[in-house]
């Protein structure tokens, strides 16, 4: 299975307000801007955590982020957006089901509802094992903001 990532090209670009406004090609839904360079950036993880949080909720795909290009920066999404992003993924590519999941995990559907929930922060620990269950691993990196 290929390695995911949530760590998506956004275009940062100066108005006339001096503010920072910051697009993501690859979720057009996600545009925010902020007051120099450190809020815009919070502002966009926080753009971008609420465009894959609706995207979960509405049962959307959430597309691979594209190649970086020239005057883009690397924007991610909040670890624990993105276990909750690669299990509902996960789950999409493998056809499984809250109600499967929840056998597999020998919990109730309520629990199982609750990992995909963007409201609900599960433990970490429980979205790991809940990507075990459908033979994916969840990895961390740390990479310099540039």
């Amino acid at each position: 299975m290929p390695l995911r990532s949530f760590s998506y090209p956004a275009a940062f670009t100066a108005d006339a307000e001096d503010f920072l406004v910051v697009r993501f090609r690859d979720l057009p839904e996600a545009l925010t801007s902020g007051k120099g360079e450190i809020d815009a950036r919070r502002q966009a993880s926080d753009c971008l955590d609420e465009a894959i949080a609706n995207r979960i909720v509405s049962a959307l795909d959430i597309p691979p982020p594209s190649a970086l290009r020239k005057g883009e920066r690397l924007v991610s999404v909040p670890a624990h957006t993105a276990a909750q992003a690669a299990l509902y993924l996960a789950m999409r590519e493998a056809g499984i089901s809250k109600v499967e999941l929840a056998r597999r995990l020998a919990c109730h559907e309520s629990e199982a509802r609750r990992l995909l929930d963007p409201k609900h922060r599960s433990k970490i620990e429980r979205l790991e094992a809940a990507l075990a269950v459908l033979g994916e691993e969840l990895e961390i990196r740390l990479r310099k903001i540039a």
